[in-house]
């Protein structure tokens, strides 16, 4: 997917705003010899940023407008080293709830609909951008934020909820719940908004039949305003991304080639009008491809093939790359087995040898010996690793109110 005229102007303004802040990235530019771009060549010449740039940069180093011009900061969790702060401006803000309230009609969502956001508020982008579009749109936002199943429960019934915004962890959790409370019948869910990890098809199975609803994949990071950068239609044939906002590109993670629609690799992404901390091909770490085809739903926005993972979640055992996508692959071919799983690594230093172990869910009426053989079977013969198994009951693994932790690398401790 080329640039177009328009889009480079977008970005050859950007490139001349950053150098005029005097921020971090100008000095980078500077150094490059980057004044701005005119052509894909000159585009394709500026270099990828990434988080590590932003953590160097800490705390507002990125910043690209004056003090008084920012209304607003959001935060990654900085779980590993200095965490990401990103300034917003009123336009930023407006423009995220722009976009968000267009995800929500894109899946169908109107004025007269009932949203029950249940991620978290506070620094990260999550519950605000929910319904900040929300009442962009004019619906009704139903704050809870996470967590307190029971109130979730009763609010979602007293209220008379239509929509659910949740992580897919969340999202399995109250469905699990009110299935076992036998609740069904008393929700008027229709449609769910899932977003901040990827997720299974089994899950997906599970949470629609279990709530009785269309579900919805929406997109976003932290660094690229947040969620509702994107959704998917209800062709339900990738997400759609907002190229008015923003321009995306697949390379190749390795060797950072430029890599023709419809093949897979990373998501790079360049903010087109952002003010506050624009950013020029950012790389994601997610992994997908743009979907060359127009969609049959007859919109003309650029769309993304669900998520298959991220290039920093591969976990390497017995030299064979591997990602949770393809172990959430081998699962679903397995009857009785559910979406949940952990994958446990670590290193027999007796037989100088790593081992893999897989725990996953099955339903009581399969045979769990069987069940272990087989998905034995199936990675020996997909991935040429055979891990050690264990099955357990349903809802023996712990559920999660945001996302859920499923590979533990003990080699690491």
């Amino acid at each position: 997917m080329r640039i177009n005229e328009e889009q480079l102007e977008l970005v050859d303004r950007q490139i001349k705003r950053i150098i005029a802040s005097g921020n971090y990235y100008s000095e980078v530019y500077q150094k490059a010899g980057i004044t701005g771009v005119s052509t894909q060549e000159d585009f394709e010449k500026i270099p990828f940023t990434d988080k590590a740039d932003l953590r160097n940069a800490y705390p507002l180093g990125i910043q690209a407008v004056p003090d008084e011009d920012v209304v607003r900061i959001h935060s990654s969790s900085g779980t590993t080293g200095n965490p990401v702060i990103i300034p917003y401006t009123a336009k930023d803000v407006d423009d995220w709830a722009t976009m968000f309230a267009r995800c929500y009609e894109i899946a169908g969502i109107t004025s007269s609909d009932r949203i029950q956001i249940t991620p978290g508020y506070g620094l990260w982008t999550a519950g605000i951008g929910f319904q900040a579009g929300c009442e962009k749109l004019g619906a009704m936002a139903i704050p809870m934020g996470p967590g307190n199943t029971d109130k979730q429960i009763q609010m979602m019934i007293d209220l008379k909820s239509t929509v659910i915004c949740a992580t897919s962890s969340y999202a399995l959790l109250l469905a699990e719940e009110i299935n076992k409370r036998g609740l069904k019948d008393q929700i008027c869910l229709k449609k769910g908004v899932i977003g901040s990890e990827r997720w299974s098809d089994a899950k997906r199975q599970y949470i629609a039949r279990e709530l009785g609803i269309e579900l919805y994949d929406i997109y976003g990071l932290t660094e690229i305003y947040g969620p509702g950068i994107g959704i998917n239609c209800a062709g339900q044939t990738g997400m759609h991304i907002f190229d008015d906002y923003l321009y995306l590109e697949i390379i190749d993670p390795v060797t950072g080639e430029v890599l023709p629609d419809g093949q897979e690799g990373e998501i790079v992404i360049t903010t087109l009008v952002k003010e506050g901390a624009p950013l020029i091909r950012f790389r994601t770490h997610d992994l997908s491809r743009i979907i060359p085809e127009e969609c049959s739903c007859g919109l003309h926005y650029p769309r993304l093939a669900t998520i298959k993972g991220r290039s920093d979640d591969m976990f390497k055992v017995h030299g064979v790359n591997m990602f949770p996508s393809q172990v959430e692959e081998i699962l679903g071919l397995v009857d009785g087995v559910s979406s949940e799983y952990k994958i446990d690594i670590a290193h027999d230093e007796s037989k100088n040898r790593d081992i893999i172990m897989i725990t996953a869910e099955a339903e009581g009426r399969v045979d769990f010996q069987e069940t272990g053989e087989k998905i034995k079977k199936l990675f020996k013969s997909r991935m040429n690793v055979t891990p050690k198994v264990s099955i357990v009951s349903l809802n023996t693994l712990p559920r999660s109110e945001k996302k859920t932790k499923r590979v533990f690398d003990h080699r690491e401790d």
